[in-house]
């Protein structure tokens, strides 16, 4: 049988069949976990969506809560989740596996949490300051761009039109 093996997904796939594992829903990422884990990804999730307007949405294996760029992620496994927060700094907390530079202005902090019990504060301030924290950047910004003077422009020299 002609045919091959997805390097996603390890699934067999016949010659001429569509597949697209990268395709998926938040139903199919959560539907595998533990009655705690469903109960913490729940609270997890209204949580989330208690701060106000943005985007939810499953990407390959995580679950992604977006602005206007993602400010965490979950990856479903199977005795927790991984929840992976966008802010402005490294914490420093049992809670936090490990924490990873991203960029100038945003660190990724990885938590581990196994049961419902743990979606609270200080987890839910985290995850509040990281869907306020575009806000906040945006803010430094234009306060930095206000108090920087304006570059002094040089004057022309006119020509001489006797030449």
């Amino acid at each position: 049988m002609p045919g091959r093996e997805c390097h996603h997904c390890n699934e067999w796939i016949e010659e001429g069949e569509a597949h697209d594992c990268w395709t998926t829903t938040e139903a199919a990422l959560t539907q595998e976990l533990s009655e705690d884990l469903q109960d913490a990804w729940e609270r997890l999730r209204e949580t989330a969506v208690s701060f106000g307007d943005q985007r939810i949405y499953a990407s390959g294996t995580c679950i992604m809560f977006s602005r206007e760029s993602c400010y965490f992620f979950v990856r479903p496994k199977r005795s927790f989740l991984e929840v992976c927060v966008f802010l402005g700094r490294a914490l420093k907390a049992p809670q936090v596996r490990r924490a990873e530079r991203k960029s100038k202005n945003k660190v990724v902090n990885i938590l581990k949490i196994t049961h419902r019990d743990e979606v609270e504060g200080p987890f839910t301030d985290w995850l509040r300051e990281a869907y306020e924290l575009p806000d906040v950047l945006a803010s430094r910004a234009h306060a930095a761009r206000a108090a920087s003077k304006p570059k002094a422009r040089r004057k022309k020299k006119k020509r001489n039109a006797d030449r």
